[in-house]
């Protein structure tokens, strides 16, 4: 980033980055099944901030690494990431019209060939990741650490189930933490730790790219639940008041809105600190943290 580029720009140069390349890993709308191509490019090519991709790269490129070995990596996250919204939106699970600002996959394609939309996105996710130039030891590990943070054991899925389950009770305070830090953190942590991976990088380096990555990921899903309850469609691109409707454990339902923005602030706080006592160019990062609780939509 520029003297002159402002974190907003920024994300918006990455995310045209990852736009194009994302355009050239999907498979063609015309190639058969053109139907279920034409789902997963619907959803993917949707718009959308990219900051999983963009903590991929801007994490990778703070270590040394180059745009092109990191950028399969961001285009994977964002696959699985989509695939993902698709099976969130689902009348079984969300119920949702709308993602990022049109008809969601379902309401466009019917119910299943979002399924199989999303359950493409996720399977071409890991091709994509199995194809790279990497060595062989870096890209196992990248494989795994995607894995893990999609999967049901610490990651999105079985957050996405403890959410599920707790839908309507009264939680306390470690529960909606283990929720978020599963249902949304777990990606985030994991592009930033992926970047670290890619640009071989010591462990204690990564494991400090995966700290920031987990009080940031943490600090956006609480901005989420601020979101849902003070922003409208058009500014969210999604129906808001979905999480009070249903009753879903939030972080403002339980402490009240001045006190969660003071929880993301702190976790920003943390976050910057952490990727500070990484001794190289760290700014991106620093600002891309400031973003997640700044942001409007």
């Amino acid at each position: 980033m520029s003297s002159t580029e402002t974190i907003t720009n920024y994300l918006a140069r990455r995310a045209s980055e990852v736009n194009e390349s994302l355009d050239k890993l999907l498979p063609p709308a015309e190639v058969h099944p053109q139907q279920l191509h034409r789902a997963m490019r619907y959803s993917v090519m949707a718009g959308g901030k990219r900051i999983r991709p963009a903590l991929v790269l801007t994490s990778g490129e703070a270590l040394g690494a180059n745009t092109a070995e990191l950028m399969p990596a961001a285009c994977a996250i964002e696959m699985i990431h989509t695939y993902s919204l698709i099976h969130d939106d689902l009348p079984a699970m969300d119920n949702d019209d709308l993602r990022r600002g049109r008809p969601t996959c379902h309401k466009a394609f019917g119910e299943a060939v979002a399924i199989l939309a999303g359950d493409a996105l996720l399977t071409l996710s890991f091709e994509v990741l199995a194809s790279t130039t990497l060595n062989a030891d870096r890209r196992i590990r990248v494989i795994q650490e995607f894995s893990v943070a999609a999967g049901s054991k610490y990651g999105m899925i079985g957050g996405q189930m403890a959410d599920i389950e707790n839908e309507g009770k009264t939680v306390s305070a470690s529960v909606l933490e283990r929720i978020h830090r599963e249902k949304t953190g777990a990606l985030i942590a994991a592009s930033a730790a992926v970047g670290a991976i890619i640009a071989g990088a010591q462990d204690d380096d990564t494991e400090r790219l995966r700290g920031y990555g987990q009080r940031i990921g943490l600090a956006f899903q609480i901005a989420d639940d601020i979101l849902d309850v003070t922003s409208t469609s058009e500014q969210l691109g999604k129906t808001p008041g979905k999480d009070q409707a249903a009753n879903k454990a939030t972080y403002p339902a339980i402490y009240g809105i001045q006190a969660s923005h003071a929880r993301a602030r702190q976790l920003v706080d943390e976050a910057v600190e952490t990727v500070s006592t990484l001794g190289r160019n760290v700014s991106l990062l620093q600002e891309i943290a400031r973003f997640i609780v700044a942001r409007t939509s």
